[in-house]
């Protein structure tokens, strides 16, 4: 978590309308990123019937384990290959896979085998998981996982008990175990180890609190069909519940949800033994989460096995002291009792399906919720991992394919999951879905290259508490993909930012754009020899931030992100001061054009004019400044003078650059007066342009100063620049500097 200490002062922020789409003439460097796997996401319906196990291929690869046992239930070992025929979506697939997990040679194995062994829950790198999957072969993988947040007192001491009647009596030489408790968060306990020390110190930490009271199954709304008997003591203080309800038994799918993509990277078969009060669904509200934990499990070869662990008892009628007695006559006609078995089933529903769509079995009714361990243990013997790899004209739709495996032996039992939903490409992917693969770009701490970008911001002020800070983005037109409609040529941009206080981590503003272009061919011709360059921009006040900027292709589904710490000052009450030195090679019309559609989100503020905007064209940062010689170069920076000095002129600001290289001195403009002067803002504005052509190739500093003439008042302010020769245009292509560009304002 992010604490957030006290501010002295309020943070003000606000979004700039302003937006540029440009293609930018500029040669840059071109950089590259591993493109991963489209984000996968549940179907729209879920074909067969829901009894069904399901695996979900998230790559080219899909991997079944197949259980084959003889007709006492004992596995067969020995089989090969060629034995083992399969099809998927009744196509003849070839296996490229094949492996036999001996689980009964390490159960049978004499004690002097025996050594201890520890594998992360949590394996991250590539080289961790190897590692992994070299002490798990040949062993049986168990999460006790108990969800603290549907537990009463009784019910975890129960659990508490089986589960400590399970390390020492049940465990056999085979299991490794691991202990994860879902509260508030996850927490892992302990890592999968054969350790009985160590599993016995973790359970012994399994101790009753708040959470157990975050839900209780009585308190559910009533489904199609019933109604409410009894009265909720809780309606007094709170209108509705059903939301509340909502929202806790997403948090349980969810956690489901995530404990499987972390066992995900673990190979092998993994059984998850959840230890529940149960988990009651208020409706369709809950049925999208129930089917992205499902497809996560069975994403992650986990099978979900449910224990009920209010275990056998007998309800009183009419309900216990957790709720008031039932009104009118239902105590007298059943109809109380009958609500309280409703509710309860209701409970198990969730618990039934999770269960068996993952290849797992939920247990209920247990007296000793130990004698469920045998039967999991049984489930989870010795197992034929195959694979195939998909053809590459299948269709990543995310749609339902069913998997039917033969084994070619007399009298054997063949268990598997008998279907997988295939890959889902960027295209096939909902609203919902694309927004949380943002949001997610956002907060994560890894950064994301799969889209090359580059952005830079500036600084300019606009009076004493605020300054506005510009925002270019330069995506690589080399990883664009541009569909093909119409006769057009489309593509569609989502660009995000977030900016937070440092060191309280406050959000203070966040933008969302999404921009879509559509391009006749002989307009994609001049665009696609170019880069293309995002403009946005936010106010804020003096003080220390950090920005996350995101972009997206939405053609590839490509994300690339930025992060930057900037400080904006407060502004100097006495002395002249400087904005950021602005280079360019690039001015566009300020105005709207049809080729370029922008669907702006979020608060934003609504200034007269950018500082960026002079006389209808607007100059675009050059995000990389690397220039030719065959270019122009425009700088553009704001002197800001005192406010209190009565005798000082702005006009007689002058303002000139020199340009350094290796740290010498080579070339300087004469001294110029400002462009503007805004006697409100106490700013001065200064355009300068000069040729590229005569200065050398090479790497460039450039020096803006500020004098105010018959005063003792100056600034300095510094840039950048790489110069190199002009490109050599093909015949056949328009010169770069000849395009027009693509501008929008929202």
């Amino acid at each position: 978590m992010m604490h957030r200490s006290a501010a002295s002062h309020i943070l003000t922020a606000f979004l700039i309308a302003g937006l540029c789409l440009v293609p930018v003439s500029a040669r840059s460097p071109q950089q590259t990123g591993n493109e991963t796997g489209a984000t996968t996401n549940p179907p729209d319906q879920t074909p067969g019937p829901s009894a069904q196990s399901v695996l979900r291929s998230s790559s080219d690869l899909v991997r079944i384990d197949v259980e084959v046992t003889d007709r006492s239930g004992k596995p067969i070992k020995g089989l090969k290959a060629d034995q083992f025929s399969l099809t998927d979506d009744s196509q003849a697939q070839k296996v490229s896979i094949f492996s036999y997990e001996d689980i009964e040679a390490v159960e049978t194995a004499s004690d002097s085998d025996t050594k201890p062994i520890v594998v992360a829950v949590d394996s991250p790198s590539d080289a961790a998981a190897q590692a992994a999957g070299d002490q798990v072969r040949d062993r049986r993988m168990l999460v006790l996982f108990f969800d603290l947040t549907s537990l009463g007192v009784d019910d975890l001491v129960r659990a508490h008990d089986a589960a400590v009647k399970f390390i020492k009596q049940q465990m056999t030489k085979a299991d490794l175990v691991s202990v994860v408790v879902f509260s508030s968060n996850l927490r892992v306990l302990s890592d999968f180890t054969n350790d009985h020390a160590k599993l016995d110190k973790a359970v012994a930490q399994l101790l009753p609190g708040v959470s157990s009271q975050l839900a209780n199954p009585l308190d559910a709304a009533a489904q199609n069909g019933e109604y409410d008997v009894q009265q909720d003591t809780g309606a007094a203080y709170t209108p509705d519940e059903t939301e509340f309800n909502v929202f806790n038994t997403d948090q349980k799918l969810e956690a489901i949800e995530s404990l499987a993509n972390v066992l995900g990277a673990i190979p092998g078969r993994k059984a998850v033994i959840e230890f529940t009060g149960g988990i009651t669904q208020t409706g369709e509200e809950n049925r999208t989460q129930l089917r992205a934990a499902t497809d996560a499990a069975n994403r992650a070869d986990v099978s979900i096995y449910s224990v009920d662990s209010r275990g056998l008892f007998a309800t009183a009628p009419g309900g216990d002291v957790t709720a008031d007695a039932a009104t009118g006559t239902s105590m007298f006609t059943g109809a109380s009792v009958f609500h309280q078995t409703d509710q309860r089933e209701d409970s198990r529903d969730t618990l039934a399906t999770l269960s068996t769509d993952t290849g797992g079995r939920a247990f209920f009714d247990l007296g000793d919720l130990s004698d469920a361990f045998p039967k999991i243990q049984q489930d989870n013997g010795g197992y034929y991992l195959i694979g195939y790899y998909l053809n590459a004209n299948i269709k990543r739709d995310g749609t339902w394919h069913a998997v039917r495996v033969k084994v070619n032996a007399p009298g054997v039992k063949v268990r598997y999951r008998n279907g997988y939903y295939a890959p889902r490409d960027f295209q096939h992917l909902e609203k919902e879905s694309r927004d949380e693969q943002l949001a997610e770009a956002i907060h994560s701490d890894n950064p994301v290259v799969e889209l090359p970008i580059a952005v830079e911001t500036a600084m300019f002020r606009l009076n004493d508490e605020q300054v506005y800070v510009p925002i270019s983005a330069k995506l690589s037109s080399a990883a664009l993909d541009w569909a093909q409609k119409h006769g057009r040529r489309q593509a569609e941009f989502d660009f995000a930012a977030e900016l937070r206080a440092a060191p309280s981590g406050q959000i203070v503003a966040q933008l969302r754009d999404t921009i879509n272009v559509s391009l006749d061919q002989e307009r994609f011709e001049q665009v696609h020899q170019s880069n293309l360059v995002y403009q946005g921009g936010v106010v804020l006040s003096a003080g220390s931030y950090h920005l996350k900027f995101v972009a997206r292709e939405n053609e590839s589904g490509k994300i690339g992100t930025f992060e930057q710490n900037f400080t904006a000052p407060q502004r100097p009450s006495q002395r002249l001061s400087l904005s950021s030195v602005v280079l360019s090679s690039q001015l566009v019309p300020v105005q709207k054009s049809s080729e370029v559609q922008t669907k702006a989100q979020g608060l934003r503020a609504k200034l007269t004019a950018s500082p960026l905007d002079i006389e209808g064209q607007r100059i675009v940062p050059s995000v990389t400044r690397f220039f030719n010689q065959q270019q122009t170069l425009y700088v553009f920076f704001q002197a800001y003078y005192p406010e209190k000095s009565d005798t000082f002129d702005p006009s007689a600001l002058r303002a000139a650059l020199i340009f350094f290289r290796e740290g010498m001195q080579v070339n300087a403009t004469p001294m110029l007066a400002p462009a503007a002067v805004d006697t409100k803002a106490h700013a001065a504005s200064f355009r300068i342009s000069l040729p590229l052509a005569k200065l050398p190739a090479g790497r460039y500093t450039v020096q803006a100063i500020v004098i105010g003439a018959g005063t003792q008042q100056s600034a300095f302010g510094r840039a950048y620049l790489a110069l190199d020769q002009p490109p050599a245009a093909p015949a056949s292509a328009s010169s770069p500097s000849s395009l027009s560009p693509i501008t929008t304002q929202p």
